[in-house]
């Protein structure tokens, strides 16, 4: 099931006078939230993707969904927490830079707040984001080389599920990265006068480990990408972050953009660790009990619901070949041109090569 999401950001609104390139994107539109909205969404899209597969559940068999211990919406959490890890682990597999890395997390994220694992396991989709992601960044792999080289993969199971995944997003491709930004206070920073020059490498390279802890969190969601990567440059190095903002605002002694960045080191440093193997073990476990019956193949349910959909594309070709027949037969001019329109028409509504 794929659910709606709230269309307002949670943050400042995008008709500012001096709106910046960041404001205008579609991932400030679509995909700004505040914690509250986000427990809310995952919550009542749990609530709803349980009360639809119990259903199925007792479609297929009367009864049977009394003993089935359905996933909450933390659990569903923990579990697609733990594939958005495993992205980091295939990208060094591939050699992808970290723009394709940090691309297919935030699509895996958003993915999931539109959709349940107990609908999609969090491994198909995984590879699905990170195949999406290299051709979007411009670092394209052909399907075959890149199902060839994971285990028990065959490129169906990445491309089935590639329109779904896109669909899910929104088709909103363009991912604005905490990391680019670090690197732009990076080199900030080096023209400070009296920087530390030999810290600034160590500082840098401490903040990019934050930035990527950073992808495990919920950060992106609710804060920009600048605010994310001077929070993860304050945990590494809080003078040199300091003296950055100071630099911005001359005229403060104390920057307002600094207020931002304690809740966003807190939140990195509480949430930016990969979660417990085995908590997360049991409930793929439970997830294999409570999975919809109608992804399945071979259950009734999946039968039925395969059979509904066919009889609704008969419908569908029957409707449309019935109006073509009325509009050939209401035609003063009998136009040639016009029947080939309908032939070519209904052509479209079938599958054959």
């Amino acid at each position: 099931m794929i659910a709606p999401l709230p269309s307002e950001p949670s943050q400042a609104s995008s008709s500012s006078p001096q709106q910046s390139l960041y404001e205008g994107s579609s991932q400030f539109r679509h995909w700004r939230f505040s914690t509250e909205q986000l427990a809310r969404m995952r919550y009542t899209l749990n609530e709803d993707a349980v009360s639809a597969i119990r259903n199925a559940f007792e479609s297929d068999s009367p009864g049977s969904s009394a003993n089935v211990s359905f996933l909450n919406a933390d659990e569903e959490h923990l579990l697609v927490k733990l594939y958005v890890g495993k992205i980091s682990q295939l990208c060094g597999h591939f050699r992808f830079p970290e723009e394709v890395e940090a691309t297919a997390v935030s699509y895996m994220k958003r993915f999931y707040l539109k959709n349940t694992v107990m609908d999609w396991h969090p491994k198909n989709v995984m590879l699905t984001a990170l195949f999406l992601a290299t051709k979007t960044t411009n670092h394209p792999i052909s399907l075959e080389s890149y199902a060839s080289h994971i285990p028990r993969t065959v490129p169906s199971d990445v491309l089935d599920l590639e329109f779904l995944v896109a669909q899910s997003l929104g088709f909103d491709f363009a991912v604005w990265h905490p990391h680019r930004a670090l690197w732009g206070i990076w080199l900030d920073v080096q023209t400070l006068p009296d920087a530390p020059i030999e810290e600034l490498a160590k500082a840098y390279e401490n903040a990019v480990g934050h930035a990527r802890a950073a992808r495990l969190t919920d950060a992106e969601f609710v804060y920009t990408p600048s605010q994310i990567a001077l929070a993860c440059f304050s945990l590494a190095s809080p003078t040199l972050a300091s003296a950055w903002a100071r630099s911005k605002f001359p005229s403060s002694t104390h920057p307002p953009v600094l207020d931002v960045l304690e809740p966003i080191k807190a939140l990195i440093l509480r949430d930016g660790s990969p979660p417990d193997v085995e908590a997360v073990r049991e409930v793929d476990r439970r997830l294999r009990l409570c999975k919809n019956p109608e992804k399945i193949p071979g259950t009734n349910a999946y039968i039925k619901k395969q059979q509904a959909k066919e009889r609704k594309a008969d419908e569908k070709r029957l409707r449309k070949a019935e109006a073509a027949r009325i509009a050939m037969e209401e035609d003063p001019f009998g136009s040639e041109l016009a029947k080939k329109a309908v032939a070519a028409d209904l052509d479209d509504d079938d599958d054959d090569d």
